[in-house]
């Protein structure tokens, strides 16, 4: 992929995003999808993004579709939501144009997280082999720090030995201040730690890759490379 940067708003929809001080955060992300998607050409492979951001695009591509403004689009999922658009893989296309998708945290340096919706190694996959990538986010998601909302930093983690890949990581980040991790369970109350459950106990979160994720916690947000 190229080098990161900002896709800054078109005049009349900076006007908008002023104008709507009063709308909701979706009404946000949907300005900022529809900029995104002025970028799409006919003739692209796209790499289709996960999560209600990306669902705008999503929709306003597959709309672009059916009325014959773009043509001959063919997009790789990392999700389900398709929008219509018309499917393909990365055997048949291992080189990506363009993919458009959301981000859990962005920092000043454009570093994302990405992947606390559960399709974290798909979405890096397809991501990874694009020529470009739009991340499409609104202030909600901009941290002076990665981490530095509170939120996991995902890891997906393969199901066999699951438990002492959990161990391997709490090593690995032994004596960091705050620091806390913790096997992502399908019941967002239910709580599961290899130190104090058994496997056999417990009803992990399954990825749609059928992993798992391990969600990483640093109270004061990363400081340098993981």
């Amino acid at each position: 992929m190229g080098s990161p940067f900002l896709l800054q708003p078109s005049r009349s929809l900076t006007e908008e995003a002023m104008a709507a001080a009063g709308q909701s955060q979706d009404d946000l992300k949907r300005i900022a999808a529809l900029r995104a998607v002025e970028l799409v050409w006919s003739g692209m492979v796209l790499g289709l993004g996960t999560g209600s951001t990306a669902a705008h695009a999503l929709d306003r591509i597959g709309d672009l579709l059916r009325g014959g403004d773009l043509r001959d689009i063919v997009g790789i999922p990392t999700s389900e939501w398709a929008a219509g658009i018309p499917l393909t893989d990365l055997a048949a296309h291992p080189v990506v144009d363009l993919s458009i998708d959301g981000a859990d945290e962005v920092d000043p340096a454009l570093n994302l997280v990405k992947g606390r919706g559960g399709s974290l190694l798909r979405e890096k996959m397809v991501e990874g082999a694009s020529r470009r990538f739009i991340v499409i986010v609104d202030d909600s998601k901009l941290v002076p720090r990665l981490g530095g909302s509170g939120l996991a930093i995902p890891v997906e983690v393969i199901p066999f030995g699951w438990a002492l890949t959990l161990r391997r990581l709490q090593n690995l980040f032994d004596g960091t201040p705050g620091f806390n991790l913790k096997l992502r369970t399908a019941s967002i109350n239910a709580k599961a730690s290899a130190f104090t459950e058994k496997e056999s106990e417990i009803e992990p979160f399954v990825t749609n890759n059928k992993n798992y994720i391990v969600d990483l916690f640093f109270e004061d947000g990363i400081h340098g490379d993981l």
